[in-house]
């Protein structure tokens, strides 16, 4: 059994996680963006919980309105961007299937297993 309290620190960071999901935070001030045109999880399913703020989540040419408690499931493969189009920080709560990124941040490659160190 693994237990964190979820807190929201700037930018992408990793919470927890096992060889077959993880939690990370991510937080993107007002006007902010993360992703890009080109950015997707090639081996990972994406959850992505809005805990508080609005904002944009660009997926695959379409855009969805997402505000505090909008869940969206980005699949992997899918090309997205998220965008915070409010005023206040967009803060959210994003669970990997399998993990997608290092505890230091970096991304795994399809396949690869998160390494807790």
């Amino acid at each position: 059994m693994k237990r964190i309290s979820v807190s929201y620190a700037a930018g992408f960071n990793v919470l927890i996680g096992d060889d077959h999901s993880q939690a990370a935070t991510m937080v993107i001030e007002a006007g902010g963006k993360e992703g890009g045109a080109d950015n997707c999880h090639h081996g990972a399913d994406q959850w992505l919980y809005v805990e508080s703020g609005n904002g944009e989540a660009r997926i695959n040419g379409h855009t969805y309105s997402m505000s505090g408690g909008s869940l969206i499931l980005i699949q992997r493969g899918d090309r997205h961007e998220i965008v915070n189009t409010g005023r206040s920080p967009l803060n959210t709560l994003n669970f990997y299937v399998p993990p997608a990124y290092k505890f230091d941040g970096d991304e795994l490659p399809p396949g690869n297993h998160l390494d807790e160190g």
